[in-house]
């Protein structure tokens, strides 16, 4: 009875022991020991972060990540890139638990999700507004478009009046507190994907959807009749996008503050922006820069 409760002692205290391992291994040891950096990565946030028609991951983010993969593999040159489809409800405990060692998208940085990730240096700046139809109901466009009311019963909300939103979001907070008690017969609705919102706002079951403007203008830019919508010119929120990586790991968030610095300071950095932003690019470059970390 004394050898077994003995053995018992020895395996918990190894298990303990490989736990705490785990726990105070860096993500540069984690990468070096599989021989893989692994790049998580959401599928429908475009153009930050989408999949191609051959399967291949694209995106803003994606070739930031890149950027930083390279710095990786020029420490560690055994090492390979591997790029892990995952949802943003997945995406940060799969950082937390080691499963990716970076996660790249259209993912705010706020003090509730660095309770359990840590970010990058901001990659991105933009702000939550809408996507409407220019049929959308009056109320709609004098808060989303600044528009003027014509009549003072505009400014009251129909009965079957929706909005829509990604589902795991921040938004969803955001707009119902935008919302207010003022338009209580407004429904917010989630939605799986940013392409489940459009398509549901281009069918007439929802009267506009509610995220970042950046995304919305690539909805906008693949909608069926892009002309028929309008977006919305009035910001609710501030979103600094970054890139989730594991905590506790200064080393490493060092390394990626530094990979992303250097891009920003090259050539390739507006011509990157032109790539995914077009005419924005010369402005959404100086307020990236205005956040980025200098050297």
């Amino acid at each position: 009875m004394l050898a077994k409760c003995s053995r018992r002692l020895v395996l918990a205290g190894l298990a303990l022991g490989v736990s705490i391992h785990m726990a105070a291994a860096q993500t540069l040891d984690l990468i070096a020991q599989k021989g893989t950096i692994r790049i998580g990565y959401i599928i429908d946030e475009a153009p930050f972060s989408f999949k191609k028609k051959d399967g291949n991951p694209a995106g803003y983010t994606i070739d930031l990540c890149g950027k930083i993969a390279d710095a990786v593999m020029r420490k560690l040159p055994q090492v390979k890139r591997d790029y892990v489809e995952i949802t943003l409800a997945d995406g940060f405990d799969a950082v937390k638990n080691g499963q990716i060692d970076l996660l790249c998208g259209a993912i705010t940085i706020n003090l509730a999700r660095r309770e359990s990730v840590d970010f990058s240096q901001p990659i991105f700046l933009t702000g939550a507004s809408a996507l409407l139809r220019k049929d959308s109901p009056e109320y709609l466009q004098i808060l989303f478009l600044d528009k003027r009311p014509t009549r003072a019963a505009d400014t009251k909300s129909p009965s079957a009046s929706i909005i829509g939103v990604r589902s795991d979001t921040t938004t969803g907070a955001t707009l119902r507190e935008a919302l207010g008690p003022d338009v209580p017969q407004t429904r917010v609705v989630d939605f799986a994907t940013h392409q489940d919102g459009l398509n549901a706002l281009e069918n007439h079951k929802i009267d506009a959807y509610f995220a970042d403007r950046a995304l919305l203008i690539s909805l906008a830019a693949h909608a069926h009749a892009p002309s028929v919508l309008a977006i919305g010119n009035r910001l609710f929120t501030h979103e600094p996008y970054g890139i989730a990586l594991r905590r506790d790991d200064s080393t490493f968030r060092l390394l990626v503050d530094q990979a992303l610095t250097q891009f920003y300071q090259s050539d390739d950095f507006p011509k990157l922006l032109k790539t995914y932003f077009g005419d924005e690019g010369p402005v959404l470059r100086s307020e990236i820069m205005t956040q980025s970390i200098p050297e």
